[in-house]
């Protein structure tokens, strides 16, 4: 049995929920696969640390909850802190550059990747609240998991239809910054 495990955590308010939602409707709905998207949040509503987990499989998830995500996307520093130490070793880490403030644990990544996610949103789109959306499109250009078309095409279905031209901007605007990461990447 092949089992994967996303997480992606941040504060409350920044549509984490969403993106592992999203994630998750990509997974089963689009490429019709086997998934479980559970979420957690602090004891704050907006403002406390919160996570959306994705678990993927080829037979049915027997257990729905991430232990060790081999994906780990952050977007706060509290976050960071609290879900940071069940990276699994070896695993791809996003991270929001302006929010998070990393240390040694992130070394046991493979592949790690900052992008300054919510400064993009605002200034460049003018909806900060569109920053899960730019983290979304750039975990899609770096991964082998998911297909990009398949999160972008959740991502259309699960917002408001007024507000699909503004998510199909973000999604894409987070893809080009990870294809730049990429090319970096290449030259070093």
């Amino acid at each position: 049995m092949t089992r994967h495990e996303i997480r992606i955590c941040g504060f409350g308010g920044q549509g984490i929920a969403l993106a592992g939602k999203i994630l998750g409707s990509a997974v089963s709905f689009i490429e019709k696969k086997n998934s479980v998207t559970t979420q957690s949040y602090g004891p704050e509503s907006r403002g406390g640390a919160s996570a959306s987990n994705v678990v993927i499989s080829d037979e049915i998830v027997d257990f729905p909850y991430v232990t060790e995500p081999e994906i780990f996307i952050c977007m706060s520093k509290e976050a960071y802190t609290k879900y940071i130490d069940s990276f699994k070793e070896g695993g791809l880490f996003l991270y929001e550059e302006n929010l998070v403030h990393v240390d040694e644990r992130m070394n046991k990544a493979s592949k790690i990747y900052k992008i300054p996610a919510t400064e993009i949103a605002e200034k460049k789109l003018g909806r900060k609240i569109v920053a899960n959306i730019v983290m979304l499109g750039f975990f899609a250009e770096l991964n082998s998991l998911i297909s990009k078309n398949a999160i972008l095409k959740a991502t259309l279905q699960m917002v408001p239809a007024r507000f699909q031209k503004l998510n199909e901007r973000a999604f894409k605007t987070g893809m080009e910054y990870a294809q730049k990461a990429k090319q970096q990447e290449v030259k070093k």
